[in-house]
């Protein structure tokens, strides 16, 4: 009775989390438009835009660069993250097929 909650339950966090990695991806294309002067900042979309994504990633940045510091001007907690929500969402799709599976015999 308990299981198809639980599924379900595992499902949305694993939209979550899928959802997280093309934020963070989001997130790296700004830097990027911001960093070679393609995005201008002063205009308001682009700025609320950036603030948004800013708020969403670098709480989650800020505690990778504290264990892992940019290598040569070279930001890699990005890479990280999206690694770590990968494997995290692999698991969970695992843990969704056997409790799919044990439903089903």
């Amino acid at each position: 009775m308990l299981v198809p909650l639980i599924i379900a339950l595992l499902r949305v966090f694993d939209i979550v989390v899928e959802l997280y990695v093309f934020v963070v991806i989001a997130a790296v294309i700004m830097s990027w438009l911001l960093a070679f002067g393609v995005l201008n900042i002063h205009n308001h979309l682009a700025r609320s835009l950036v603030t948004m994504l800013d708020a969403l990633t670098e709480p989650v940045f800020r505690q990778i660069r504290r264990i892992i510091p940019p290598i040569a001007g070279l930001d890699l907690s990005p890479l990280i993250v999206i690694i770590v929500l990968q494997v995290g969402g692999g698991l969970i799709d695992d843990y969704t097929g056997m409790l799919i599976r044990s439903m089903v015999t």
